[in-house]
Parts: structure tokens; C-alpha cells; sequence
């Protein structure tokens, strides 16, 4: 059984000039109650990835490599709502590695940290550049952005 373990924060101003790498992404997602199934288009690859729904820093994940020529199809002709697009920077601090979502279209302005660990209590180090945690607010589970973009709440 594989199991993520992922926590997530807003990001505050200072990032930028510690970014490693970045690259666009598009994902689009299909039905499920009790997990979230996507497509990821992330440079020349896809994926096909499952993940359980599940609140807070722990769900099971599995996740299959597809033809790219598929993972298009998928996002255009199957997927539920709007897709997701995003640009992702890799970021190391004292020894993780941070993924930061820049968020486009829908969902520009928001921009979120993500930390993945080994297990639920382990320590780690936070850039000055960390904001408030929201791994518990449903609102930035990325499923929930493509049905509720950010733009929509700024609006309510």
C-alpha cells in the first residue's frame, strides 16, 4: 500500500530566488467519492494518478505512467470541469525538498507550498518564506480548485 504523507502552506514574498527547477503542469480529474483519480500532463509525461479522500497529511496514493498521447485525450474529452494548470518550482531547504504551486487561469494569484515526509511527525525546517499550514482546508486540495476555482472565492 502505498501512502503519502503531504503537508501544505500558503506561500509568503522571498521564494523565488531559491527556486532549483520549475515546469508547467495541467491536470484534470474524473468522478470518484471516495478518491480523487487525475491526469497530470507534466512536460512530455503522463499520468494516471489515484489518491484516497482523505483530510490531512496522510493518503494512500498510487500512481501509473500513461502515453502522452492519451493523458491529452483524457484532459480534453473525459475529465470533470475545467483542468487545473499550474506552474511547479523545486525548491531544497536543509534537506527536503518544497514543491510550489503557482497557480494560473482560474486559480492565479494562489500559490501553495507542499512538503512531502516520511512519516506524520517528522521535523523539518521552515523557509522564511513559509505562510499559515492548510493542509486540513479542503479548499486547497487541488480536486477542489478545479470544481471551486480561487478566483470564485475572492467573488463570495
Amino acid at each position: 500500500m502505498a501512502v503519502e504523507i503531504e503537508r501544505k502552506f500558503l506561500v509568503l514574498e522571498g521564494w523565488r530566488d531559491q527556486i532549483e527547477s520549475s515546469h508547467f503542469m495541467a491536470q484534470g480529474y474524473l468522478g470518484g467519492d471516495r478518491c480523487s483519480v487525475r491526469v497530470r500532463i507534466n512536460g512530455d509525461q503522463a499520468t494516471l494518478n489515484i489518491k484516497s479522500r482523505e483530510l490531512g497529511a496522510s493518503r494512500l496514493e498510487y500512481e501509473y505512467e500513461i502515453p502522452l498521447a492519451e493523458g491529452h485525450e483524457i484532459l480534453e474529452r473525459v475529465s470533470n470541469g475545467p483542468v487545473v494548470e499550474k506552474t511547479r518550482h523545486l525548491i531544497r531547504f536543509q534537506g527536503h525538498l518544497w514543491e510550489v504551486d503557482e497557480f494560473h487561469a482560474d486559480n492565479q494569484g494562489l500559490v501553495v507550498a507542499e512538503i512531502e515526509l516520511d512519516h506524520e511527525d517528522e521535523a523539518f525546517g521552515r523557509p522564511d518564506w513559509l505562510g499559515p499550514e492548510v493542509t486540513d482546508d479542503p479548499r486547497y486540495y487541488n480536486l477542489n480548485l478545479a470544481v471551486h476555482p480561487f478566483r470564485s472565492w475572492k467573488e463570495s
